[in-house]
């Protein structure tokens, strides 16, 4: 029995839910989980739906090809995903690796449904750690005068891999706006403070400077504008004035862990949907 996911967008208007859950019934495909939001600001409607087909005659192919005409109808970008097939995956980092162990070490117990086809970083420092896993490493340093050629690089290894999400797990680096537009709502970066406040290199030095009470990290899409991509997950935690920076920044690092995994998570399980420039995320 084929398991698939089926997500649309499109302007809110009556009968979006009653088509989709009577085409699928039609085509002996059962509904496991559904999810819905309608936006009221933008007046666009959102929805999830998590199925199994039940017809051997009707499998996901069939229900791709027989949907386009309820899609025509209520103007829906969608997508029809297999549950069974895995994202193919590469990970970038730079020198601080706690998120990139993290998430390593999800995928290894099985919490991350994806295929890490790579490892790419402007350092050397965690080569060891990625080969312990078996998984490719490829060094391409960046500099001002290198930094085109690095690009390339990138682009040519997400090409021949066949990328289909590429995580900055602490990468510091910034892509340009080529890179992001190559791969739009594909790039996951997580930013070590809670955006939008302190923006920018050294968030926890600002923070401490102006004595917050609580800091936070934000996994959102990259774009060409920096810091400022649809939010997908944020995580606070409550600090005091006893906190010198150092400590900010341990808190922090657990932080961003969390969020960065969550924020793959459900991008890898197709629970977020792009909504102009935020978020609708169906956990």
């Amino acid at each position: 029995m084929q398991r698939c996911i089926l997500t649309l967008s499109c302007p809110d208007r009556l009968g979006i839910v009653h088509a989709v859950s009577g085409f699928l019934a039609d085509h002996g495909a059962n509904i496991l989980d559904s999810q819905q939001f309608g936006d009221r600001t933008t007046q666009r409607f959102f929805m999830r739906v998590h199925i199994a087909c039940t017809r051997p005659d009707v499998g996901i192919a069939e229900l791709r090809r027989d949907f386009t005409e309820v899609a025509e109808r209520f103007d829906m970008i969608w997508q029809l995903h297999d549950e069974k097939e895995r994202a193919r995956v590469l990970i970038m980092v730079s020198k601080l690796g706690h998120c990139l162990n993290d998430l390593l070490y999800r995928w290894r117990v099985g919490s991350l449904p994806a295929e890490i086809v790579a490892v790419v970083s402007n350092h050397r420092d965690f080569e060891s750690l990625v080969a312990s896993y078996g998984i490719p490493y490829h060094y391409i340093p960046v500099s001002p005068s290198t930094r085109q050629e690095a690009e390339q690089k990138l682009l040519a290894l997400i090409d021949a891999e066949g990328v289909e999400l590429v995580v900055l797990a602490r990468y510091m680096q910034i892509l340009s706006p080529e890179v992001c537009a190559r791969l739009p709502g594909k790039i996951i970066n997580i930013h070590h403070s809670f955006l939008p406040s302190f923006q920018g290199a050294r968030p926890y030095h600002q923070a401490y400077a102006r004595g917050v009470k609580l800091i936070g990290a934000t996994a959102h899409y990259v774009t060409e504008h920096l810091d400022e991509g649809p939010i997908i997950e944020q995580e606070v935690a409550r600090v005091d004035h006893s906190y010198d920076v150092p400590q900010l920044a341990e808190v922090g690092r657990d932080l961003e862990c969390v969020a960065l995994a969550r924020a793959v998570r459900w991008h890898l399980e197709h629970r977020i949907l792009l909504d102009g420039n935020k978020t609708v995320v169906f956990r």
